[in-house]
């Protein structure tokens, strides 16, 4: 039996365009290719290691060609639209309240910024969840155990009546070998509202 719910946000209820975004990246960059560097920088941004400015001024130093603005455009790019109906879904769940449901995302503090300016909703999803783990504000992320661990210990969850959905294969893989159910949902050809029809035997 399943007590709470565990959801990503990215893809799973705002869209995305990761490939068109890497492709953007690079384009400006004028690489091939994210180096280990920039990679591992992504990645201390992600968790609220390095702040904000910090992370500008590293890409300001390497792409020198390229204004700050310019910047936060190409690192905002990825972010896309936010369908009403998966808004109406989660209110609907929240008012239902037949689960615990809680927000687990690898966001950083731009694009959760550029999200509050441009999702009109954003505090009314927001406030549909009893817990909202942003990792820039945990200083955690996934797929890294440690952050599963986490959600878990604080909420005083037993993991097999949890499922935790994201559309990151290694992401539900972690969560998986916790003992956790998951499923790992594919943006292009499946919605968040469809949980109970996909997954119908977890419930």
């Amino acid at each position: 039996m399943i007590k709470t719910i565990i959801f990503d946000f990215g893809d799973v209820f705002i869209n995305l365009d990761k490939e068109g975004a890497l492709k953007l990246a690079l384009e400006k960059f004028e690489i091939t290719e994210l180096d280990e560097e920039l990679q591992s920088i992504n990645a201390l941004y992600e968790q609220g290691l390095i702040s904000t400015d910090e992370f500008l001024e590293f890409y300001a130093d390497n792409f020198p060609r390229l204004p700050k603005d310019e910047l936060k455009s190409i690192w905002n790019y990825i972010i896309k639209d936010f369908p009403e109906h998966r808004l109406q879904f989660i209110k609907q769940l929240a008012k239902d309240n037949n689960h615990q449901l809680i927000l687990l995302s690898n966001t950083n503090e731009l694009h959760i910024d550029y999200i509050k300016k441009n999702v009109s909703f954003y505090e009314d999803f927001k406030n549909c969840f009893d817990q909202f783990y942003l990792s820039h504000e945990i200083n955690l992320r996934k797929p890294n155990a440690d952050i599963f661990n986490f959600v878990l210990t604080e909420n005083k969850l037993n993991a097999e009546e949890c499922l935790f959905i994201d559309d990151t294969l290694e992401n539900t893989q972690t969560a998986q070998q916790l003992g956790i159910n998951v499923w790992n949902n594919n943006p292009a050809a499946e919605d968040i509202v469809d949980i109970f029809t996909i997954k119908n035997e977890l419930f």
